[in-house]
C-alpha cells in the first residue's frame, strides 16, 4: 500500500555547528539572496556524514528528515555488542585534524578518549613484529563505550525532533506529482510496505558511493552526480570478532601477543585491535580483526562459517593465540575503505536540488566523512 506525505512541520533547531569558510561548489553556484530561505530537506544515511550535514541544516533553520535503513544511526562506526562485551565492527579509531571537528567533538566533552595504540605494530604473514610504526602525529581516539556512541550522540536531536525514520530504505527518488519542481521520496519498511514522502525542496545521498550511484540510476535522476561517482572506488571488508573469556582467570591478564593493534601482511588479515585496550570497555580478552581488501573482494559472497574458519586460522597463525574463543561472528562491509577518492568535498547540483556527501569524498577517515556532510550542508544554507 502506497500514500502519499506532504512535509508541513518544522524541526527545531539542532546542535550548533561550526562554520567556516564554504569548500568550492561542485557545480555552478545560484546567484545570491538576500535572505535565506528554509527548504525542506530529505538526507538519506545516518552515518557520520549524513548526521553532520542534517543537524548542521537543522542548525540553518532547514526542516530536516533523515532516513536511515538501519536500526540506529552510526554507519560504519556500528558497535556490535555480544554477552562478553562490545566490538568495534567498522571503524576502530579516528584523528582530529580539523579544527571544525575539534570543536564539534567539544559538544560532547567526555565521550571520546585517546587510545593508548599510538604505536601500531607492522607484522609479517608470521606474525612476527618486524617495525613499529613511529609515533603518528594524530593521536587515536575512541568514543565509549564504543564507536558507535559518537554519532549516536550527535543524532540526538534528530530523534528528540522526529525527524530521524530508522528501518526505513530509500529506493526511489521522484519528481513531486504534486508539487512541480520538488522531489518526493518512496521508502521501503522491514514489513516490505511502502511509502511515499513528498515535498523536498533538496535531497542528499549520505551513503557510500556505490549504493548512491544505484539509487540516483534507479531513479532516473542526478545523471550528472552519477557520472561523478563513477569515478569512486570502495574496497569490501570482512571484519571477524572473537572473545576469550577464559583470558581473565587469576593470574592470566592475556592471551597472545602483549601489543594491542597492529597491521599485519598476512594474506587475509590487514589490521587486529584487541577491543579491551581501547577506553570506557571491559576487560574480557576481545580482539576485532579486519580482512585485506583484496582477500574480502575475493570471498565477498563466501559462506559467513566458511569465512569466519579462515579468518580464525589467519588470526591464530598471526598472534600465537590456539584457544577456540567462546564467542566469534564476522560481519561483511561491501564499501568499508576508499581507494580512490572522488577529490572533492561533496557533490552538489543547485539546479536539481541533489547532493552527495560520505567519507569517499575525501578519503577514508572517519574525520572526512565529518567534513563532507559538514562542507555540503554549508553550501546549501
Amino acid at each position: 500500500m502506497r500514500y502519499t506525505t506532504h512535509l508541513t512541520d518544522t524541526c527545531p533547531k539542532g546542535l550548533n555547528m561550526p562554520r567556516p569558510k564554504p569548500a568550492r561548489a561542485a557545480t555552478r553556484p545560484r546567484a545570491p539572496r538576500t535572505a535565506p530561505t528554509p527548504r525542506r530537506i530529505a538526507v538519506i544515511g545516518a552515518g557520520m556524514a549524513g548526521v553532520a550535514c542534517a543537524r548542521t541544516l537543522m542548525q540553518a533553520g532547514h526542516q530536516v528528515t533523515v532516513f536511515e535503513k538501519s536500526d540506529r544511526a552510526g554507519g560504519r562506526t556500528s558497535t556490535f555488542e555480544t554477552p562478553y562485551g562490545s566490538f568495534d565492527a567498522g571503524a576502530q579509531y579516528f584523528t582530529v585534524r580539523d579544527a571544525r571537528f575539534t570543536q564539534a567533538l567539544d559538544t560532547v566533552p567526555g565521550l571520546c578518549r585517546p587510545w593508548s595504540a599510538n604505536t601500531v605494530r607492522v607484522l609479517d604473514a608470521a606474525g612476527h613484529v618486524v617495525a613499529a610504526s613511529p609515533l603518528p602525529k594524530d593521536a587515536h581516539w575512541v568514543a565509549k563505550p564504543g564507536m558507535g556512541s559518537l554519532v549516536a550522540a550527535w543524532a540526538q536531536p534528530l530523534q528528540q525532533a522526529g525527524c530521524l525514520h530508522t528501518q526505513t530504505r530509500v529506493v526511489r527518488i521522484e519528481p513531486d506529482r504534486m508539487a512541480p519542481g520538488s522531489w518526493q521520496i518512496c521508502t521501503q519498511e522491514t514489513d516490505g510496505a511502502q511509502h511515499i514522502v513528498a515535498g523536498f525542496d533538496v535531497v542528499l545521498i549520505a551513503q557510500p558511493a556505490t549504493p548512491a550511484r544505484a539509487l540516483l540510476d534507479a531513479s532516473g535522476v542526478g545523471n550528472t552526480l552519477s557520472k561523478a561517482m563513477a569515478h569512486v572506488d570502495q574496497g569490501p571488508c570482512w571484519t571477524l570478532m572473537a572473545a576469550f573469556p577464559q583470558a581473565v582467570r587469576p593470574g592470566l591478564t592475556t592471551l597472545g601477543p602483549q601489543w594491542n593493534a597492529a597491521r599485519s601482511t598476512h594474506h587475509r588479515i590487514a589490521w587486529l585491535a584487541r577491543e579491551s585496550s581501547k577506553p570506557g570497555r571491559n576487560s574480557i580478552e576481545r580482539w576485532t580483526v579486519q580482512a585485506s581488501p583484496t582477500w574480502s573482494a575475493e570471498h565477498l559472497e563466501d559462506d559467513p562459517d566458511r569465512v569466519q574458519a579462515k579468518l580464525l586460522k589467519a588470526f591464530s597463525e598471526v598472534t600465537g593465540i590456539r584457544a577456540a574463543p567462546t564467542h566469534a561472528e564476522v560481519h561483511r562491509w561491501r564499501y568499508a575503505q576508499t581507494t580512490k577518492p572522488l577529490g572533492q568535498s561533496y557533490l552538489w547540483d543547485e539546479a536539481t536540488g541533489l547532493g552527495a556527501c560520505g567519507d569517499w569524498c575525501l578519503g577514508h577517515r572517519l574525520e572526512d566523512a565529518f567534513i563532507s556532510g559538514l562542507e555540503l550542508a554549508l553550501a546549501i544554507a
